[in-house]
């Protein structure tokens, strides 16, 4: 049983990598899954604020822009003014359900400052009109809770002018300190007084001068409503749902899936608070959204590492079939030169051990002697071509070939070769073609010997058909050989490639079909082939027609 060398391959190592790197793969890919859900709920929790700050801007614009533009009138709104200032408020905060407006003067009197309401109008959002609601001598009584809202003004009114420096403008802490009442759900606002009037009110205080004047302080009292504050998902992907909630709302829902969170509201809002809400399930698009980046990139990095691991393969595989290829070339080179060397010597040792030869014993070895060293000779030569056509350090020596004197003389001698060799040609409107005729001689010799060597006893036959095909010349070799299977065809022009079969077993080295395809691209042509196991084999060479 002959003894297989086998290139060293770790198949194991290659197994283990593409198993190490499918769990990684996998494994990455559930943490990415885990860490895409956890950021989702995070940011479920901390995006809250920006949700909230959405829906108070309107209350905000109102806060910090709207209301402060009664200091404009320097404390002289009248019924009208107020009329027009109270319905842009009504009209774009719907939010503020009504809005109370205290006329009220500031004089001097014997007991100091005096801040009294002259008329205190109350403006509707159902209302086009104002509805005086306390007029001064009218002898109606101010409500209660009104009357609070106004005289807690004016004590803030009288704190203010108990600290005020003159020298200097209102600042900022000073403003929201007196000037501003926010309780929730209403907010009450007055006028910042004028230089001039902070210093008489401060003259009143001190009863340092008598003055006798009377000045006019405008107070306005917001009463809001929370939940009319139009809310807006901002983040939808995020929160399934939002309300507007009293502060000490409690969800009675026990679903372990629902995720909930609130923020409380500020300033006149700070009775409710927005209650966010969504089912985790409502949750699980945006974790898909957010994992298939870290999936991508997942699956980018394990495809690096599956090309990798395909290189890795590719060149073990490949270094493999070249041992093979050469493990196989030089025992087929070895016995292709150890048979004739052989053979010239066994003929050798007969000629010197024999004591006188005949006539005929002597052409016999001869002939013998003659043919081992044409065998070695044509093997030396086709490696030598071989070498030189890939090296490209030969030239193409161009004649005027007539091709029934060359398939005449190529077909005589391998008759004479081969007496059970039915061998015939035909020419179809061709007869010469400009083309080196040693190169053109190769392709026909391998050819003409693959076709005798591959066929069965009594069926050695070729057809050789030379004709054009518009600007080509083609030669149809046509045999009745065992054929090569379809899963062959594709190796069969490969540098030391063998088809395995009973033919094929120490005749040859595997570069016949390669030499004729490595000489024909050499030649600018080309060679095909078809083929049926058991019926034979078609082989079509092409060249540039010239002549």
């Amino acid at each position: 049983m002959p003894h297989h060398n086998h290139y060293r391959k770790n198949y194991w190592l290659i197994i283990i990598f593409a198993v190490l790197a499918s769990l990684l793969f996998i494994t990455a890919l559930g943490f990415a899954k885990k860490y895409a859900r956890k950021i989702v709920e995070n940011e479920f929790v901390g995006k809250k604020i920006d949700v909230l700050d959405k829906n108070i801007e309107s209350y905000n614009d109102l806060f910090f822009n709207k209301i402060p533009e009664v200091s404009f009138y320097q404390g002289y709104l009248d019924s009208n003014s107020a009329l027009i200032y109270a319905d842009s408020i009504l009209r774009k905060y719907d939010f503020v359900k009504r809005i109370l407006f205290f006329d009220a003067y500031v004089s001097n009197t014997a007991g100091g400052l005096a801040i009294s309401p002259r008329v205190v109008y109350q403006f509707n959002r159902d209302c086009p009109k104002s509805h005086i609601i306390y007029k001064a001598g009218s002898g109606t009584k101010m409500d209660i809770r009104i009357a609070d809202d106004f005289n807690s003004m004016a004590a803030r009114l009288s704190g203010f002018i108990d600290i005020a420096d003159t020298s200097r403008s209102v600042n900022n802490d000073e403003i929201n300190k007196f000037f501003y009442a926010v309780i929730p759900e209403k907010i009450t606002y007055m006028n910042i007084p004028r230089k001039e009037d902070i210093k008489a009110y401060k003259q009143f205080v001190e009863g340092s001068v008598d003055n006798n004047s009377v000045y006019e302080q405008d107070i306005l009292s917001y009463y809001i409503d929370p939940q009319a504050l139009k809310l807006q998902n901002n983040h939808p992907e995020l929160y399934e749902k939002i309300e507007i909630k009293p502060l000490f709302y409690t969800s009675l829902d026990t679903d372990p899936d629902l995720l909930t969170a609130e923020s409380p509201l500020p300033g006149a809002l700070a009775s409710y608070k927005i209650y966010f809400s969504a089912n985790r399930n409502f949750l699980t698009n945006e974790a898909n959204r957010r994992f298939m980046p870290l999936a991508l990139m997942i699956s980018m990095g394990y495809l690096v590492l599956f090309i990798i691991g395909y290189l890795i393969y590719r060149n073990i595989s490949f270094n493999n079939k070249m041992f093979k290829l050469q493990y196989d070339f030089v025992n087929n080179l070895t016995h292709e030169f150890k048979t004739p060397v052989s053979v010239i010597k066994i003929a050798g040792n007969n000629i010197r051990s024999a004591k006188e030869l005949k006539d005929d014993t002597r052409q016999l070895y001869g002939k013998i002697l003659d043919e081992e060293a044409d065998k070695l000779n044509n093997l030396l030569n086709t490696l030598l071509s071989f070498t030189q056509i890939e090296n490209k350090s030969i030239k193409l020596a161009y004649e005027k070939v007539n091709l029934d004197e060359f398939c005449r003389k190529l077909i005589s001698t391998y008759q004479l070769k081969f007496p059970d060799f039915d061998l015939q040609y035909e020419l179809k409107e061709v007869s010469t073609l400009y083309t080196d005729p040693v190169l053109l001689g190769s392709v026909f010799q391998n050819l003409i010997d693959n076709a005798y060597k591959y066929s069965e006893e009594g069926s050695k036959s070729l057809k050789i058909t030379i004709f054009r095909q518009k600007k080509q010349i083609m030669f149809k070799f046509v045999d009745k050989g065992i054929g090569i299977p379809k899963s062959e065809l594709i190796n069969i022009f490969k540098k030391f490639y063998r088809v395995k079969s009973q033919y094929n077993q120490q005749g040859s080295v595997g570069l016949g079909l390669a030499f004729c395809k490595e000489l024909l691209n050499f030649m600018e042509g080309d060679i095909q082939v078809k083929s049926t196991v058991g019926k034979g084999s078609t082989f079509i060479v092409t060249l540039p027609y010239a002549h």
